[in-house]
């Protein structure tokens, strides 16, 4: 321990994050100025992780909420050779590896990308839950910790309370998050917006609280030695700090706590940039140097540290060695792979609801992959991942040995939570609720598509045929604006997100399939709450459905066709009805295309897409959805027949009458289009 030295690293920090944000003149300087401390005595005596192997399965992680408070970690990561002087000069600028708010970048030490508030630290429990997961499976010896940081505007984010919720249910001991508690916003103070007592909030949820001077290098000494060896709760560490810690006026007087500090540079304040890197024992000429007994201090940290990390994996070899079915294992679910599946043997009563298909399948794969978490926002029963539940046990405080979460009523945090576990790593991810209830989740499915996590999502009542829970329950726009996602490239130039309405029983699991082998990025499943009939296939239909992952194909084909008509998901089987009466009564060729993904569908060679859809014909859609869903398409000189409007409560088979979604009316709007052409 050496005081001095502790105080230079503290303020070296301070001064890195006050020069970075003034060179780009955009960032927070204030709340990275009062979080230095915390970060300082956390990364050089607390936590651990192998410098020289960055991406090691059992290192400590750091979840960042205040994604704002971005200079903090590159400062401090720059102390621990993680990023270049020029990276940290470069701060905010294109095509620099230090963006504005944190993105995932594990080999320089960047866990999440943070994303609104209130995201990072719920990402951070569920990395915590996938930690106990594993531990329950492999051993005790899988105990690195999860450390979040938060401040004022994640404690205020709602998910706060679901994360706080479950992460206290589940007695997540491993789970050591630090409040940031300067009382400043961005543009009020806090008492301005709350008067609530946040340390007995997290009390009632059933963590460990402890406030101390977040200064104070002692005091965060021992409430991280205290949290380490905590092993019932989560604890959570509010630290009293100062925004803008260190600022001084031009004349030298303390200019600190002020709200102005927290999102501008500080020299567009009442502090001056010069005479605050001076206080803070920086050279303003050169603002971008690591103190030279600082230097010192972290080029031998990072020896000590490799060391340690050394001893920890001679630890892990040994336990190998001694268990070598376990360890194959082990290996096997951090790879990512899946075992081998065979979803040909699933079997399927006929004219099931999409989602209990998908509830057979998820029975199967209790069974088949040990290393799944499957979450519902309790609605199991109704989302039919219980089919998954009933081959296994939830989740419970002290007993991580079942693979099902019981989210509660909280599809925001069930769905970041699953991030989480994603960006853990050894375990799949899966989350379900119905599909209006989607809109609750869209933020952290973002992150999903941005972080490219191979999250699963499960979505069931796909349509206005929820029926008589009305217009609130019954989603029209949801595809539609998950559908956004499939036509937008993340940052690997890939298609963001898979996107997956399937017809029948068969191209459920052909769904599953192609939902489980994306491991690149998030998947979505939209199932029916009502029975369809089972396409016609002449032979195996799953042999048939397999060519779903084109993302399209013919389900019905006939030579020169006068008319082709396309959707996804149950309005399939209302076009093969509506075929039925054109060709009987009207003598026409009909085909119908089946597409699962459009997305996906265009991706294809266009051969093969002119195959399915060819542009030379009439084209017509049918969607329970906005026409939107099909337009791209069917193009301009096809026919869409949707909703343009929310639904009403009714019975569904009243519903799809209303609306015209039965085989006749369909077969009536065809006819009309054709006269058209």
């Amino acid at each position: 321990m050496n005081k001095k030295l502790d105080q230079q690293a503290a303020d070296n920090i301070r001064a890195l994050a006050v020069a970075m944000v003034e060179k780009a003149n955009s960032g927070h300087p204030g709340g990275p100025m009062g979080g230095a401390d915390f970060m300082h005595i956390l990364y050089s005596e607390f936590f651990n992780y192998d410098p020289s192997d960055m991406e090691w399965p059992f290192r400590d992680r750091f979840f960042m909420d205040a994604g704002h408070l971005s200079t903090l970690m590159y400062a401090q990561y720059y102390l621990l050779g993680n990023y270049s002087k020029e990276d940290v000069s470069n701060f905010r600028q294109w095509g620099s590896i230090t963006p504005g708010h944190p993105e995932v970048d594990v080999k320089r030490g960047i866990e999440n990308t943070s994303g609104p508030l209130g995201q990072g630290h719920t990402m951070g429990v569920g990395a915590a839950i996938a930690t106990k997961f594993l531990a329950a499976r492999f051993g005790d010896w899988i105990n690195h910790k999860v450390y979040g940081f938060i401040s004022d505007g994640g404690i205020q984010e709602e998910i706060s309370q679901g994360a706080g919720r479950i992460a206290g249910h589940l007695g997540l001991s491993n789970f050591i998050m630090f409040f940031d508690s300067n009382d400043i916003q961005l543009s009020t103070s806090t008492d301005e917006v709350t008067t609530e007592d946040t340390a007995m909030k997290y009390e009632a949820w059933g963590w460990k609280v402890v406030t101390i001077d977040g200064h104070d290098h002692d005091a965060i000494r021992k409430a991280l030695k205290d949290a380490n060896n905590e092993t019932e709760k989560p604890t959570l560490i509010i630290g009293k700090t100062i925004m803008g810690k260190g600022c001084v006026t031009s004349n030298g007087d303390m200019y600190e706590g002020h709200c102005e500090l927290h999102g501008k540079p500080i020299g567009a304040t009442g502090a001056d940039y010069h005479k605050t890197l001076e206080n803070l024992g920086a050279d303003a000429e050169k603002p971008f140097d690591i103190f030279s007994d600082v230097e010192a201090f972290y080029r031998d940290l990072i020896v000590e540290k490799t060391k340690q990390a050394a001893a920890k994996k001679a630890e892990i070899a040994a336990w190998k060695q001694d268990n070598t079915e376990l360890a194959d294992k082990l290996d096997f679910f951090l790879s990512g792979k899946l075992p081998e599946l065979d979803f040909a043997s699933i079997e399927h009563k006929a004219g099931l609801a999409t989602r209990a298909a998908s509830s057979n399948v998820l029975a199967y794969l209790a069974e088949n992959v040990e290393n799944m978490i499957v979450s519902s926002a309790d609605l199991s029963n109704s989302d039919k991942t219980d089919g998954f539940l009933k081959k296994t046990s939830a989740l419970q405080k002290g007993d991580f040995s079942g693979s099902f979460l019981q989210a509660g009523v909280a599809e925001l945090t069930m769905a970041c939570i699953a991030n989480g576990i994603a960006l853990h790593g050894g375990v799949i991810p899966v989350v379900a609720t119905f599909f209006v209830f989607s809109d609750y989740m869209k933020p952290a499915i973002r992150l999903s598509a941005i972080q490219e996590l191979p999250v699963k999502y499960v979505w069931t009542h796909d349509a206005f045929r929820v029926g008589e829970d009305g217009p609130t329950h019954q989603p029209i726009e949801q595809e539609a604006q998950i559908r956004l996602l499939e036509k937008m490239q993340n940052h690997s130039h890939k298609q963001s997100f898979l996107a997956l309405r399937p017809a029948d029983s068969a191209e459920t699991s052909v769904a599953w399939k192609m939902a489980l082998e994306n491991t690149d990025t998030p998947s979505g499943l939209i199932l029916s709450r009502q029975g369809i009939k089972d396409v016609p296939a002449e032979g195996s239909r799953y042999e048939a459905a397999l060519t779903a992952e084109k993302g399209g194909y013919l389900v019905k084909e006939v030579e020169n066709p006068d008319i082709v008509l396309v959707a996804n998901g149950s309005e399939v089987s209302t076009l093969i009805a509506a075929a039925e009466i054109l060709e009987a009564d009207h003598n026409l060729k009909v085909s119908i295309a089946s597409v699962i993904s459009e997305g996906l569908f265009k991706q294809q060679p266009k051969d093969y897409q002119n195959s399915v859809i060819p542009k030379n014909k009439p084209l017509f859609g049918l969607t329970a959805g906005l026409p939107v869903n099909l337009e791209g398409l069917v193009g301009d000189a096809g026919k869409v027949f949707g909703l343009e409007h929310f639904g009403y409560s009714a019975p569904a088979s009243v519903l799809d009458d209303k609306f015209g979604f039965t085989g006749e009316k369909v077969s009536k709007e065809v006819l009309a289009y054709l006269q058209t052409k």
